[in-house]
């Protein structure tokens, strides 16, 4: 049988942050169908590890939900041919004020394939010392850090405050002591 094909897709909106377009595909089976699609230029989150049991968050606003998250701290990548690690550490930074001696990359995931194409890559720091923060736009100028114990992210989870799928990765894989991937 032959795989799902893309016929064509045409742009309807594009933002600073994303491009929306409808694409039009074919089944297997000849079945035409369209889809709504959201490309993203893809983000990275760090995990800050301030010991191996305590990890420095973010708490800020978040206007498509309208409500404060505690996250690890992230970031799109805005940058044309930035290197992956090289934005993390720049949004670990800016929203934090540390610098990491030590960053691996942990995973790397879609966070919504039914309607993005958004991908992620998320990091664990470790050795880290302060830096002058850079906060960036309304949201940021308003947001605090706090530290959460590692042994808390499973309560926290499953009570809602940690409500955010990277930092649900991120803390998740911390806690398991997740090795580094190539």
């Amino acid at each position: 049988m032959p795989p799902f094909r893309k016929l064509a897709e045409e742009q309807l909106l594009a933002t600073q942050l994303f491009r929306v377009a409808e694409g039009r595909f074919e089944s297997p089976t000849g079945e035409p169908f369209t889809r709504t699609i959201i490309h993203h230029p893809g983000a990275v989150a760090v995990v800050p590890l301030v010991n191996d049991r305590t990890a420095l968050l973010v708490r800020q606003y978040r206007a498509a939900v309208d409500r404060e998250l505690l996250e690890i701290p992230a970031g799109k990548r805005d940058v044309a041919g930035e290197a992956v690690e090289v934005t993390a550490a720049r949004e670990l930074e800016e929203e934090v004020g540390r610098r990491a001696g030590q960053m691996d990359l942990v995973a790397r995931f879609y966070n919504s394939v039914g309607i993005s194409d958004e991908y992620t890559h998320v990091f664990v720091a470790r050795d880290l010392t302060e830096v002058p923060t850079d906060l960036q736009g309304i949201e940021e100028n308003h947001m605090t850090t706090e530290e959460v114990a590692l042994a808390d992210v499973a309560e926290l989870i499953a009570a809602g405050e940690l409500a955010d799928a990277k930092t649900i990765v991120g803390l998740t894989l911390a806690m398991l002591g997740a090795r580094p991937i190539p």
